[in-house]
């Protein structure tokens, strides 16, 4: 394993243990769906992403949408990690007086837009891709929707309307983990033959396991060297990742772990950390 991806790794295991933390400190919020798009966070905040944790209004900068906004507690953990605001605001989250809501809004560094109404994320992303482009400006537009979130008609309005205006500048990832509020997507509403889907409605698709660095990494270097239409990535991923007791199970969608539960997660989270002059 290279330093590289030792070093994603890493953040991602970091980003883990403060959704845990901050969630069982809160009481209340999404543990599953945060774990779950960790290491696709991950790698866009510590790898593929031009950002300025001292300027985040930096013109250039790649903008970051998270379209499934209840899952903020993985976005939040990746802006303090990389130096947005400190880490010390963890422990505020869906606190009065707290800067860290449930649902993101801009008072916090690094959130671009307010988001959590589902199905509004990717119409979002398209009004930011084309100001670049307008501006004449070569930053790129990332959008994480979740897999319960694109049964929404104006995810697909969205899609068309992406498509038709060619916009190569922005990628969508979808965290396909299989579950939403009520149970697993097919149940609720079977998103299959989604490559097919996307694809007839003029994307370039990429599949990948959301959990391994090497792919997304590749996928996401797919995703800049497509031209002329917009990329989705499909990224097959465990609810709960990272925490046995929580993967695969729809109980964790919205509810945070108790004391008990944090100390198991934590210990089955151990610190891999490395030193970073190392990496």
């Amino acid at each position: 394993m290279n330093k590289r991806i030792k070093r994603i790794k890493n953040k991602a295991n970091l980003i883990r243990r403060a959704i845990v933390e901050m969630l069982a400190e809160a009481g209340s919020g999404h543990p599953g769906g945060s774990l779950s798009a960790t290491d696709i966070i991950a790698c866009l905040y510590f790898d593929i992403m031009k950002h300025n944790p001292k300027d985040p209004e930096w013109s250039q900068r790649d903008r970051f949408h998270l379209s499934k906004g209840h899952c903020c507690p993985a976005v939040y953990a990746a802006l303090g990690l990389s130096g947005y605001f400190p880490v010390s605001e963890f422990k505020k989250l869906r606190k009065l007086g707290g800067m860290l809501q449930g649902h993101p809004d801009r008072r916090v560094p690094g959130i671009e837009v307010a988001s959590g109404s589902l199905g509004q994320g990717l119409s979002v992303a398209l009004g930011m891709a084309l100001a670049g482009r307008l501006d004449k400006k070569d930053y790129r537009v990332y959008c994480v929707l979740g897999d319960g979130e694109i049964q929404e008609g104006n995810i697909w309005e969205a899609a068309m309307a992406v498509a038709h205006f060619r916009v190569d500048n922005l990628c969508a990832i979808v965290d396909f983990n299989s579950f939403q509020i009520d149970g697993r997507t097919e149940e609720i509403m079977n998103l299959e033959p989604l490559v097919n889907k996307w694809e007839s409605f003029g994307w370039h698709v990429v599949q990948c396991d959301g959990h391994n660095i090497e792919e997304l990494l590749y996928a996401f270097k797919q995703a800049e060297s497509i031209k002329m239409k917009p990329t989705v990535i499909i990224a097959r991923t465990v609810k709960g990742k990272g925490v046995s007791f929580m993967e695969h199970v729809v109980d964790f969608h919205g509810r945070a772990p108790v004391e008990k539960e944090k100390e198991i997660a934590l210990d089955e989270l151990k610190d891999i950390e490395e030193d970073e002059k190392d990496l």
